[in-house]
């Protein structure tokens, strides 16, 4: 059988994944990445520590070799920077997306199949499905709630090759209960939440190292002054907390509805379905990229706004080789410029864009 590197992230998730690989014959190592360092951020409350030793534990458990590949310097850079770089331009990116494309699936799997493995492997809530070209397809992970496909839109063919899901086709409580029947030394670990280097701090506790407030005007759509921001890399679209601009009644909330960035100024509304700039039916995307094979025409699909949202029915309209155009069939809040939209036809992942 085939030997496998399973990147253990300390969670239940990867921990199954090595067991159930393991259970079926595969040669199976364990490998923690490490993309961060306390020391970097002091205000950070990084669990990298208790996830080294978590991952340690299970590896030991299950009997398999165990080793710690140190990225963080190429986090930083295709990672970090980029998160940063995006505030800094005024853009709400999606650093987990990156990370699955440039760090797991490329540097940390290019690490594995230089150090001599045929494959690696995650706890991603997916599936793949090979086709009869030997091409692959990505599915929707078996359990909806968990499925975690949106997160890998931007995977190539040659980075889905050499991938395994072990878990993709179980629900989260056979996950769960799996680790538990098998005595899993992190059966009953949390969930991971958040940008996984930032642990619980704040993402703009996190920017203020890199990017220095710019103070400005806070204005209502029809240009009347509110109060003052502190810097509109603070607020994404949509964005109702933490705002700074008190409700005029109790059942009122105002929200980020748009950024006069030559201005300087946050423009809020009230948090109503008719607000101007809120919701948006057509929007456009850069940098499609499709998983295995290209749509060139207009057509039906499925495209889903965000993580948690459920995909919607749209028209997609090809614009250029990398850009196209997107109809919602409903009205979509709050979308995000930088932010990634998936697309998909039924359960199969097509690829994704970003949000002009």
């Amino acid at each position: 059988m085939p030997n496998v590197l399973v990147a253990l992230s300390g969670g239940v998730d990867s921990a199954v994944a090595a067991l159930l690989l393991q259970q079926q014959g595969y040669e199976v190592s364990g490998a923690y990445i490490r993309t961060w360092m306390n020391e970097e951020m002091p205000l950070a409350d990084c669990p990298a520590q208790q996830d080294i030793e978590d991952s340690r534990a299970v590896a030991e458990h299950l009997g398999i070799p165990h080793r710690i590949v140190n990225l963080v310097n190429e986090y930083r850079e295709h990672v970090v920077n980029y998160l940063v770089k995006g505030y800094q331009q005024g853009i709400t990116p999606n650093p987990d997306i990156m990370c699955n494309r440039e760090m797991k699936f490329g540097i940390f799997q290019r690490y594995a199949l230089d150090q001599g493995f045929d494959a690696m492997a995650t706890g991603h809530y997916v599936r793949k499905r090979t086709q009869e070209d030997q091409s692959y397809d990505l599915l929707e992970g078996r359990d909806k709630n968990k499925d975690q496909s949106y997160f890998l839109a931007l995977l190539k063919q040659e980075q889905l090759a050499k991938a395994l899901f072990p878990v993709g086709e179980l629900e989260k409580s056979a996950v769960r209960n799996l680790a538990a029947e098998q005595q899993l030394p992190n059966a009953t670990k949390k969930d991971s939440q958040g940008i996984c280097f930032l642990g619980d701090m704040n993402i703009n506790n996190f920017l203020e190292y890199y990017i220095d407030d710019q103070p400005g005007e806070i204005v209502s759509v029809d240009g009347v002054v509110l109060g003052t921001h502190r810097g509109l890399h603070r607020y994404t679209m949509g964005q109702r907390r933490g705002i700074g601009v008190p409700s005029n009644t109790d059942n009122e909330f105002y929200v980020v509805v748009g950024f006069d960035r030559p201005a300087n100024k946050l423009i809020v509304a009230f948090d109503h379905r008719d607000s101007p700039g809120l919701f948006t039916q057509t929007v456009k995307i850069e940098n499609v990229h499709f998983i295995n094979r290209t749509i060139a025409k207009e057509c039906r699909i499925l495209a889903r706004p965000r993580y948690r949202d459920p995909a919607q029915p749209a028209s997609y309209r090809p614009t250029g080789p990398h850009s196209a155009e997107i109809t919602f069939d409903q009205p979509q809040r709050a979308l995000a410029s930088g932010q990634i939209l998936a697309l998909y036809d039924e359960e199969t992942l097509l690829g994704g864009g970003i949000y002009a």
